[in-house]
Parts: C-alpha cells; structure tokens; sequence
C-alpha cells in the first residue's frame, strides 16, 4: 500500500488519482500507524514552505515522515514535498525543513539570465526538459532530455549536488529538479501532470523494493 502524506497542502487528490490509476493499492492519510505500516510513502506538496513546515507539525507528521525515512522503504517527495527535506526553505524569510538533505531552497532571480535578455518570468511553469545525472530505478526508461511539468518560483540548492542530485534543469541556471539519496526521492516537477512519462515515473517507484 502507498500512503500519501495528507497534511492540507496542495495536489492531494490528484497524486493520489494518478497512483491509482496506474493500479497502485494508495490510502491519503495523516495517520501515523498507516505511514508506518505502508509499503511506500508520498509526500506530495503546493505552496508556501513555512504553512507546510507548520501543518506537518500542527498534524502531528514530522516524526511518522522522519521514521518512514529511516526505515528504509521507498519515499518519493513531490514539488514542495522535495523543498521541505532540505535543512531551510528562505520563503518569507528563513524556515526550518526537515533536514533530511543538506542545503538550501533558494527562489529564482528574475535577472538571472544574460544582460539584454527577458527577464525571467517566475514562476517557473511549464514544460521543461531534464538532464540525468545519475543511473536509478526511479527513471527507468524514461529518456534523457525528457520534458515534464513544473510550478515553482523556489528551487533546491544542495550543499553537495554530486551527492544528491538526480536530475537538473536549466532556467536561468541549472538547478535540482529531481533527487536521490538511498530510499529518498524527489521530484520539483509533477509527474501526476506530466503525461506518460510522468505517469513511467509513478510505476517505477511503485516497482521499488529495498
């Protein structure tokens, strides 16, 4: 059973839609005992990083999301829910992440493209393409240069990308839009919206065993 981490923030429903479309047994949950009893877990997420930190507490969910970390089972974070396993998120000003990863989420700089240039229209939203970094599982058969969907105007910045990146994508910069370390993955862009790739992506991690 999947279980999809249920703290109000976000693209909820429709991750969960697109598991079970793909045939995935999902239950969307804040209960700590199905986290816990859980094959896989989902942290989906849309929105500001300081309401997500703050209703992961409110509810509760800190320490079930931590444990299912240790444990070693598959956990795939999307969007926010990549952002918010950093050590500090500077959305209106500094906040406290999980601290699972090392590093910063940062926000673009809208000038940060060449002089004479447009500026850069935040948020980031669209179809973009991935550069793969590193061989996994996760993005089995799914090509390099693939296009999937984005929505943010924040992005990760890990303390030792080598370490931790598993894809990047180029606005403005070449930025971390998916990671991998061990059991832990994460995804900036939405493969619940991306289509058929997105969709590959979702079976993967369904496909996971450790």
């Amino acid at each position: 059973m999947i279980a999809v981490i249920d703290y109000d923030m976000g693209n909820l429903r429709s991750v969960a839609n697109a598991l079970k479309f793909i045939g995935a047994d999902v239950m969307v949950t804040r209960e700590p005992s199905v986290i816990e009893s859980a094959s896989h877990v989902v942290l989906p997420g849309v929105g500001a990083f300081k309401d997500c930190m703050s209703n992961l507490i409110d509810f509760g969910l800190v320490d079930p999301v931590l444990k299912a970390i240790e444990s070693g089972k598959p956990f795939l974070g999307i969007c926010l829910g990549l952002q918010i396993l950093f050590e500090e998120g500077l959305e209106f000003g500094p906040h406290q992440g999980l601290g699972v990863l090392k590093g910063q989420v940062v926000r673009f700089d809208e000038h940060m493209k060449e002089s004479g240039s447009a500026p850069l229209k935040i948020p980031h939203m669209g179809w973009n393409n991935i550069k793969i970094e590193k061989d996994s599982l996760l993005l089995k058969g799914i090509p390099e240069g693939s296009y999937f969907y984005f929505v943010h105007s924040y992005y990760a910045r890990p303390h030792e990308p080598r370490g931790v990146n598993l894809t990047t994508t180029e606005y403005g910069i070449r930025f971390t839009s998916a990671v991998e370390v061990g059991n832990v993955m994460a995804l900036q862009f939405h493969p619940e919206k991306s289509q058929g790739l997105g969709l590959k992506i979702l079976r993967n991690f369904m496909a996971l065993k450790y």
